[in-house]
């Protein structure tokens, strides 16, 4: 029996971490044509309708909250977190962006303690130096100039950090189909900044990218919910790593990118803090 739930929340992994994979190419496809606030409203739209459309299946009672509050203070922090996401996205390596996005686990665990008031022991106090450690080499701030988007790309991690936070605090209290639903209602008009710059429709080969974009967020975010209901999350992490290597062969196979070998040597540090970090908690709760 714990094999096979090991074997099911494995396979949710697997698809979560293949929509995240083609979320970023599509956010890549996009950039080409629209500027960020623009794709972000294009996910929101798709991601809303989708949303309403279970919402009415399901029913509205499923969606009820009495903290509104906490959803909206959420979302504005994973709304501040994908713009700056995929603001990268369109002008550095995939590989980098996926590298510098494993430091969320170190910045949940910090804001987690500030704000859930959850301890940092002596374990995770060594996971989050790694973790710093990890940035630094990927970095390599005196050997080579810092480009200002890799800050852009761990203000993002940051960002995700703070709204993992509060999705924890969430979902003790409401649904996650609640969580879905308020995250594409709240964050849709967040995006009205898109109808401030250029606006135009997209083109029929940009529509098809439109709509993954909103699916693949959506599925990402259903897929990681089912398969840490299954399987501890310090289980599933060497699985998400995976996202790096296959991020990396796309980026080289369809955009010629070749990130630096540092970007790999400090994203195996910061995972290995990020694990530590995760296998911690586990083991505490």
């Amino acid at each position: 029996m714990a094999g096979t739930q090991l074997f099911r929340a494995s396979l949710w992994m697997v698809v979560a971490v293949l929509s995240l994979a083609m979320m970023a190419i599509a956010a890549r496809e996009l950039s080409a044509e629209f500027s960020t606030f623009q794709i972000l409203f294009f996910r929101g739209v798709v991601s809303f309708l989708v949303m309403a459309a279970i919402v009415m299946k399901v029913g509205w009672h499923r969606v009820r909250t009495n903290y509104l509050g906490l959803h909206i203070v959420r979302n504005l922090a994973h709304f501040v977190g994908q713009f700056a996401w995929i603001f990268g996205i369109a002008l550095i390596p995939l590989a980098e962006v996926f590298a510098l996005e494993f430091t969320m686990p170190i910045w949940t665990a910090i804001f987690a303690s500030l704000y859930l008031g959850e301890k940092i022991s002596a374990v995770r106090r060594i996971a989050i130096f790694i973790g710093f450690i990890g940035v630094l080499v990927m970095l390599r701030p005196g050997v080579q100039a810092i480009s200002p988007v890799a800050f852009v790309v761990l203000g993002a991690a940051l960002s995700y950090g703070v709204a993992h936070t509060f999705t924890k605090k969430l979902s003790d209290v409401d649904s996650s189909i609640a969580i879905l639903f308020y995250m594409s209602a709240l964050q849709l008009p967040m995006s009205a900044f898109a109808f401030t710059e250029d606006w135009h429709f997209p083109s029929a080969m940009m529509c098809f990218w439109v709509i993954s974009i909103g699916l693949f967020a959506l599925s990402a975010h259903y897929c990681m919910t089912r398969a840490f209901k299954l399987e501890r999350v310090a289980v599933l992490m060497p699985i998400d790593f995976l996202r790096l290597p296959f991020i990396a062969l796309v980026g080289f196979f369809a955009y010629a990118e070749m990130p630096d070998l540092w970007v790999y040597v400090g994203a195996a540090i910061v995972f290995l803090g990020s694990w530590l970090n995760l296998r911690e908690g586990s083991r505490n709760s």
